[in-house]
């Protein structure tokens, strides 16, 4: 899968065994309540600075199937839903896997958990909340050292690299096991040949690769630091006070939500995540996440390649459109499902799509933003 990253990562399929029946989806729902789902505003997109001539040839050109299966756009700027078509057959209500986009929830999560003081910091030692994994394989003190916060910025010195087939690490390897934590903690100390450099010599301090099977042990990890399951916790932490109602988890083994991959949202509901966080952490007035752990989230603490840094679980990639450049931080998954966040722009735009097996698929979600979306701004400074 070479030294490409998270471009190739995110055409490489789970294995039917990764995603067979040990991995059932958990239903998580508010509306037996009766209550409706908190909505977006609604706006005309040139009301806030977007073109329609230009989100119209934007329309015909993924119907026309230049962008093979998208399945949904929506944009929002300045808080307001400008612009909202659907694909498929499942529309407004559908659920949308959003594979590793997942793991920027996680890190919501995590940040929640700290800002509650379930957690100490992201200086907590991954070790301390599983003695009962002891003794470990291949072991080594700087095990021990491992933080959450070396699981949240893809930089923890075990050899786990989803991008090279060979990686003791490599997810299709955790998906056959039943224990995902053990799988984790067993794997070995990352070797550092002389043309590979090592953390200090890296940007940030910090060696990324990127590693599925650490965000996944952070679910674990956060059940035993709050005292709830993963999907309760992000109910009430998270998804409640978004009007969020509608969810899926898939499971791993062992039964606790997968953090690492699969969660299912509404398109909509992806929105709100991603303006959550152009918010600095509040909604609709009430405060969800501290600004400090928005502010540290989108903040680089590794180089994941060209043009990307990397936060907590969170990429900061920037884009280059019509002669600009525009800083973003975003949410991946496979497919080129996407969350994107343009804060000097006060943008924020969702991209579903089915192209989990389509070669090159991220570049063309972001192909579709680079040459449509982007350039429908109306409003920019010369």
């Amino acid at each position: 899968m070479g030294r490409d990253g998270p471009r190739e990562h995110e055409v490489r399929q789970v294995s039917v065994v990764a995603w067979g029946a040990s991995l059932i989806l958990l239903m998580s729902s508010a509306t037996a309540s009766g209550a409706e789902p908190e909505e977006i505003p609604a706006t005309d997109p040139a009301a806030v600075g977007l073109s329609e001539q230009g989100l119209g040839r934007l329309e015909q050109s993924i119907r026309a199937g230049d962008f093979k299966q998208i399945t949904s756009v929506l944009i929002a700027r300045r808080g307001k839903l400008a612009f909202e078509r659907y694909f498929d057959a499942d529309g407004v209500e559908g659920l949308r896997n959003t594979r590793s986009a997942t793991k920027t929830v996680t890190g919501m999560l995590i940040g929640i958990a700290i800002d509650r003081r379930l957690i100490r910091g992201v200086d907590a030692q991954v070790l301390d909340y599983f003695p009962e994994k002891q003794p470990l394989q291949n072991p080594d003190p700087r095990k021990g050292k491992i933080t959450v916060e070396d699981f949240l910025t893809m930089s923890s010195l075990l050899e786990c690299d989803d991008e090279n087939q060979y990686s003791r690490g490599n997810e299709e390897r955790m998906y056959l096991v039943e224990d995902w934590v053990r799988f984790t903690l067993d794997l070995p100390i990352r070797g550092f040949p002389e043309w590979v450099p090592k953390p200090a010599a890296s940007p940030y301090g910090r060696s990324w690769s990127y590693c599925t099977a650490g965000v996944t042990t952070l679910g674990p990890l956060l059940e035993r630091a709050t005292k709830q399951s993963v999907p309760d916790f992000a109910r009430d932490g998270l998804f409640a006070p978004l009007g969020i109602t509608r969810v899926k988890w898939p499971l791993q083994p062992l039964g606790g939500a997968m953090t690492g991959g699969g969660l299912n949202l509404r398109s909509r509901d992806l929105l709100k995540l991603g303006q959550l966080y152009l918010n600095g952490g509040r909604w609709n007035g009430r405060r969800v996440i501290s600004s400090d752990w928005v502010s540290r989230s989108i903040a680089p603490h590794a180089n994941a390649r060209e043009d990307t840094d990397y936060g907590y679980l969170w990429w900061l990639p920037t884009f280059h459109s019509s002669g600009r450049d525009f800083k973003s931080y975003a949410m991946y998954g496979t497919g080129g499902n996407k969350v994107y966040v343009f804060p000097e722009q006060q943008l924020v735009i969702v991209v579903t799509t089915t192209n989990f097996r389509v070669q090159g698929a991220g570049a063309l979600t972001d192909k579709l933003l680079t040459e449509h979306i982007l350039p429908a701004l109306t409003d920019l400074s010369k």
